[in-house]
């Protein structure tokens, strides 16, 4: 887990490229800074040993300059080893910490450098870091100050620097500690904004593909039915020659209705793409269970043979029944009619609709059919896609081929009470 969470990306990969490089720069000016700054404290005090106790003898100036001068190089190799620890984390920490034995200036780029190390969130790395620092803050305590200083402090004043040193160990870890659980909790809320992102497009197409479909399906099955009629009665036109001039009129006076009954039913199935800001748009209502007489006295009309038998049902019942399993019903017959009108024309066909409220609405729809399957004809989409209406009416469909030759179309629709 540490290694995954050092692993995660900083959040300065988030940020504008204007503002990354400053980002990065502030931790180094900052880490600069406070070395700088002890280290113009200490040339203070070595300026003024009186300030810090009592002076057994004056340290001679080289070893005064030179102290200074290996605690500033110091500092500047510390500072420049702080790029790589992110790379090497362990050993830059080490190498930064022992140089604080001897140099003030390195203070600042070490805690940086346990900062980062304590964000890997690895145990044995922090031990081997803390007891450097601790090291490092003994031989500064009691070996170092006391050898450039010649002073001579209590035991007092070296057991409170030892304990500032611990104090300022701890709360370097617990720094680097926070920063990495603060970094995991940004990457993983990150993670979650990127998921939900993905889930909402992938919901937004299947959402589309739904619609997509449903309106293919819709544009079918309104639009066969007409679509198949307008066919029949051009193609009576073009092969009968023995028409009056009255039947021609006539008939073609039918292809018109027809044709426009399709525009005007096309256009209420492309008003769910209508444009949501013009309320008034509204949409025509489906056709039901009701329209069925008419949708017969329709197909009558055109030439063919069909009966319906509605003696098992209970029609003054329908008029409350479900607008979705009404809606079903219908498309069911109309479907059955267009199949029929193109694979088997002047063939018979008969529709029984029975059922009761508290029961199921059985719609069966059969024709005498030229083609079976074995002759090569297999049903097209319209079926596959009224098998899925009648699925999700709750209810089920089924169709094909019986012994006899006949084609039929069964449907089961709940009817609650």
């Amino acid at each position: 887990m540490s290694s995954v969470v050092a692993a995660l990306p900083t959040p300065d990969v988030w940020l504008h490229p204007r503002w990354r490089g400053w980002s990065r720069a502030w931790r180094y000016l900052l880490a600069a800074g406070l070395g700088v700054a002890l280290w113009m404290a200490q040339v203070v005090a070595l300026a003024m040993p009186e300030a810090v106790g009592e002076t057994a003898s004056p340290p001679p100036d080289e070893v005064v300059g030179g102290a200074i001068v290996l605690d500033l190089a110091l500092g500047v190799v510390t500072l420049a080893l702080l790029p790589l620890r992110r790379r090497y984390p362990l050993a830059i920490a080490v190498a930064t910490t022992a140089a604080t034995a001897v140099s003030v200036v390195a203070v600042g780029p070490a805690t940086f450098a346990i900062v980062s190390l304590a964000t890997w969130r690895r145990g044995r790395w922090l031990v081997v870091a803390g007891l450097t620092w601790l090291a490092a803050t003994l031989y500064s305590t009691f070996v170092h100050v006391p050898r450039v200083w010649a002073t001579s402090t209590s035991p007092v004043t070296h057991l409170t620097d030892v304990l500032i040193g611990v104090l300022v160990l701890a709360v370097t870890i617990g720094t680097g500690h926070g920063i990495a659980t603060r970094r995991e909790l940004v990457a993983s809320l990150h993670a979650r904004a990127q998921a939900a992102e993905r889930e909402q497009a992938l919901a937004a197409e299947v959402a589309r593909e739904a619609e997509r479909t449903r309106i293919a399906r819709e544009m079918h099955d309104v639009l066969a039915h007409r679509i198949s009629l307008v066919a029949l009665h051009a193609g009576a036109l073009a092969y009968r020659d023995d028409l009056s001039r009255e039947q021609v009129v006539e008939t073609a006076g039918t292809i018109a209705a027809a044709a426009h009954a399709a525009l005007a039913e096309l256009r209420d199935v492309l008003g769910v793409l209508r444009d949501p800001s013009q309320p008034e748009a509204v949409e025509r209502p489906q056709p039901t269970l009701q329209e069925i007489p008419a949708l017969v006295a329709e197909a009558r009309e055109a030439g063919a043979e069909v009966s319906l038998d509605t003696d098992a049902l209970a029609p003054e019942a329908t008029r409350d029944l479900a607008a979705s399993v009404s809606r079903t019903a219908f498309r069911v017959v109309q479907e059955a009619l267009t199949n029929a009108r193109k694979h088997a024309p002047r063939q018979p066909v008969e529709i029984v609709l029975a059922g009761a409220p508290g029961g199921a609405l059985a719609v069966e729809v059969r024709n005498r059919a030229l083609l079976t399957v074995g002759a090569g004809h297999r049903p097209g989409v319209g079926l596959v896609g009224l098998t899925e209406r009648a699925t999700l009416a709750g209810g089920e469909l089924e169709h094909g081929y019986r012994a006899d030759g006949t084609f039929v179309v069964r449907a089961r629709l709940p009817w609650p009470a």
